[in-house]
């Protein structure tokens, strides 16, 4: 995908300007190769060879197209590129046309929500079929070019896509590895469990991996430390502080807006005023997702959730129980709930 020389920005492989500052991209620019690290997901059917013996060959078109169709929507939602079936495989790629600094977490993220549809399909198939379909799934992140996919190449190329497709025959039915990389980039927002290192065909030494157990939902990829004391930000934490203190003594509403570009220390200042106010204020935390489908009231709807102590193992109802015991004395409390 053409890169454009003045901000940087990714277009489509058919720009000639820009899609973001107009600039003219130059010859040699438009549908020149890009590397880039990325989040490569492959995931594939165990035991396809007998599952192709039970069912004749349309029924096994229907139950693969339904399991296929299933996985690009889970990965898509999750912002995956699906760049190909193979067989019965499936490559996905988290970071093109545009890197994001969470690509990692959305690729494990997709892995277990595959690991999930699949089991909602299964009901489904058993019924229908009297089959069930069991996966494999491996990612690893690492460098790979991007090629210009008007020219009709492989879109992404790197020892990445070929340790991900190793990590993935080496899963047992039903496992999701992960490799070493893709753990240090998601550490904190998952639940693992070590593997000895995998003899992957082709590579010179053992590849370290993980067995995903969970995702932790709502959880950072890597918890942010904020050892260094702040400096130069006194002025706006005294800002957050005030209307804190306004808000308490007329017992109203405050909205106190940051605005910044990445990296400017966001986080580091609401964490700081959160610890200048310690016990004195009840925190709910609310994140606006950047991907996925319905997800405007995501951040109102996780605050919900922390003050009143629902986990998604929660049915509604008891849901509804935990939300109306949080407003007990409260007019139309029920209704509200």
């Amino acid at each position: 995908m053409p890169v454009c020389p003045h901000c940087g920005e990714e277009n489509s492989a058919r720009a000639r300007f820009c899609q973001a500052c107009a600039s003219r991209l130059p010859a040699e620019v438009v549908g020149a190769d890009v590397r880039k690290t990325v989040t490569v997901l492959f995931s594939d059917v165990a035991g396809s060879t007998a599952l192709g013996e039970r069912l004749d060959p349309e029924s096994l078109r229907r139950v693969m197209s339904r399991y296929f169709d299933a996985m690009r929507e889970v990965l898509e939602r999750h912002g995956g590129t699906v760049e190909k079936f193979i067989g019965d495989a499936v490559m996905a790629v988290f970071g093109i046309p545009r890197v994001h600094e969470d690509d990692a977490l959305r690729a494990v993220r997709a892995a277990a929500g595959m690991r999930d549809r699949l089991a909602a399909l299964n009901e489904q198939l058993r019924q229908e079929f009297d089959v069930e379909i069991a996966s494999r799934t491996g990612v690893h992140t690492g460098e790979v070019v991007v090629g210009n996919p008007a020219s009709g190449q492989t879109l992404v190329t790197g020892d990445a896509v070929n340790t991900a497709a190793r990590l993935e025959q080496a899963a047992a039915s039903g496992e999701v590895l992960i490799g070493e990389p893709t753990f240090r980039l998601v550490r904190d927002a998952v639940v693992v469990e070590p593997v000895e290192p995998i003899d992957a065909k082709g590579k010179a030494k053992p590849v370290p991996a993980h067995r995903l157990l969970e995702v932790i939902a709502g959880a950072e990829a890597r918890a942010r430390r904020f050892d260094a004391p702040m400096i130069g930000r006194e002025q706006e934490l005294r800002a957050i502080l005030d209307a804190f203190a306004r808000a308490v003594a007329d017992r109203g509403c405050r909205l106190v807006t940051l605005l910044g570009e990445a990296g400017v220390g966001k986080s580091r200042l609401v964490l700081e005023a959160l610890r200048e106010l310690g016990d004195r204020a009840t925190v709910l935390r609310g994140r606006c997702l950047p991907y996925g489908e319905g997800i405007t009231f995501w951040p109102v709807t996780e605050a919900v959730r922390r003050a009143a102590g629902i986990s998604d193992d929660f049915p509604p109802e008891k849901a509804r129980r935990r939300i109306a015991d949080l407003l007990e004395g409260v007019d139309r409390s029920d209704r509200i709930a």
